[in-house]
């Protein structure tokens, strides 16, 4: 592999579109090829953690997958302990996180190498800008962020995307800003497929999976003495699910959710009765006993969908995180998959730095970095559809292989393993056709399992 020297005298300039967690990442690993980084972010940063409305599905549960937790560390060395310090916590999985999937309880097999770290979405926000932009960033004085300000479209041709046209949101004329390389990093409302069918370019090849899943949170204090995660997946016969997980100040974060008919409201009335509905009343009982902090919030619009950009990509643009592949947010896999999408932005970096080809190969490398939970989330909503049968022989194999291997992972503890490896991120998806895991999953019975949740995690050499 040839590595690009910093600095070699180029001085390209590059623009970022959004500056949530992708573009503040990408910033960070462009900062050190690029003359300067302009992030144009929509909002003005709060002083403080705290919500703001360019992120609308903050004020659900959040977490970050073994994966996504790895990824984070990599490009900023150090940050899991500044969202430790202030107030993040880790679950390591499955020991300290109850899990009722599609076959009932699943067992706690023991597993040294996986954890969910849980906390708001506001304070990851407010710790990774506070790295990038005050000092734990690789060149930070090159990255100058345009807040208040929107992007409404591109210039360029169909061949060369040549910089952005932004507008102040309180008013005042638009204005060009000319770029060398315009990164995409605006999050699922992204139009830069618009923007490049105004250039004249094909508009990328989407896919949509929507399960028209919706959820409803609330923040509230534990009276009891319980500390674990709980997790309640839906499955045919109920198809409603809850998660519960600790966040930083002694609180906890609770959503509840559900498929088409399903769907709970964000009427304060209704949460109770909800969490009753669900397939076990572990949530349900936990919720008698705990005080509110603050209203119920909703949330739709849920659709698993990516976009090719990897097939099409014209010189100078490349889309990342959410603007290429959203995920039905319930799973928690977005911010992972946006900080291992930023990772394979640096490898390309470190190939090719700023010349011509780094865009594309940089865009094929965030598709595949996207595969694992693509896969995944796709195969845990397509049953849920509206064409749950459609498609071809292949798919229906693959979504029933998916499903009996999910429920096997309940009750045998090497496929859970194996599962586990895969849905937190930190194995490819063919490993789960390995051959140990395959024989387990189509040769052995899929039997139930647990009736309710287990109270002690199985011990290490059991």
């Amino acid at each position: 592999m040839t590595v690009v020297a910093r600095d070699t005298g180029s001085k390209p300039e590059v623009v970022v579109i959004g500056g949530g967690l992708s573009g503040l990442l990408a910033a960070n690993e462009l900062a050190g090829y690029a003359r300067s980084v302009t992030v144009v972010e929509r909002d003005n940063y709060p002083s403080a953690a705290v919500f703001r409305k360019g992120v609308p599905q903050a004020r659900h549960v959040h977490v970050l997958l073994t994966g996504g937790q790895e990824a984070l560390e990599q490009l900023l060395p150090g940050v899991a302990g500044d969202l430790l310090t202030a107030g993040a916590r880790r679950l390591p999985f499955p020991r300290d996180v109850l899990v009722c999937g599609r076959n009932g309880w699943e067992q706690r097999f023991p597993n040294d190498v996986h954890s969910l770290l849980c906390l708001t979405r506001p304070l990851l926000d407010e710790v990774v800008r506070t790295s990038v932009l005050n000092g734990r960033g690789r060149a930070p004085s090159r990255i100058e962020v345009l807040q208040g300000a929107e992007v409404i479209g591109l210039s360029g041709s169909h061949r060369l995307v040549r910089g952005v046209r932004v507008r102040l949101r309180d008013g005042g004329e638009a204005r060009d800003l000319s770029a060398d390389l315009v990164v995409d990093a605006s999050g699922r409302t992204s139009r830069a497929n618009l923007w490049l069918q105004a250039l004249d370019c094909t508009a990328p090849r989407e896919e949509v999976v929507d399960s028209e899943l919706a959820y409803a949170s609330r923040v509230l204090r534990l009276k009891s003495a319980h500390r674990v995660g709980v997790s309640m997946q839906p499955r045919r016969d109920c198809p409603r699910g809850g998660t519960l997980v600790p966040v930083e100040n002694d609180r906890w974060l609770v959503t509840l959710y559900g498929f088409r008919e399903h769907q709970p409201s964000a009427v304060e009335a209704d949460f109770l009765p909800f969490a009753r509905s669900l397939a076990h009343g572990y949530i349900h009982d936990l919720l008698l006993d705990a005080e509110s902090v603050g209203p119920v919030f909703g949330f739709r619009g849920t659709s698993n969908r990516r976009r090719h950009y990897d097939k099409l990509t014209p010189e100078g643009f490349l889309a990342i995180g959410d603007a290429v592949c959203t995920f039905n947010p319930v799973y928690g896999q977005g911010m992972s998959v946006a900080a291992l999408g930023v990772l394979a932005l640096r490898a390309a970096l470190q190939r090719y730095g700023l010349a011509p080809g780094m865009a594309l190969a940089a865009q094929r490398a965030i598709a595949q970095a996207a595969e694992p939970a693509w896969l995944t989330a796709t195969g845990a909503d397509r049953p849920f559809t509206a064409a749950a049968a459609s498609g071809g022989a292949g798919q229906r194999f693959q979504d029933w292989y998916v499903d009996r291997l999910a429920r096997r992972s309940a009750v045998d503890r090497v496929v859970s393993r194996t599962f586990a490896d895969v849905t937190l991120l930190a194995a490819p998806p063919a490993r789960l056709f390995s051959p140990a895991v395959a024989l387990r999953t189509l040769l052995l019975p899929c039997r139930p399992g647990l009736a309710d949740p287990p109270t002690l995690a199985e011990p290490f050499g059991q």
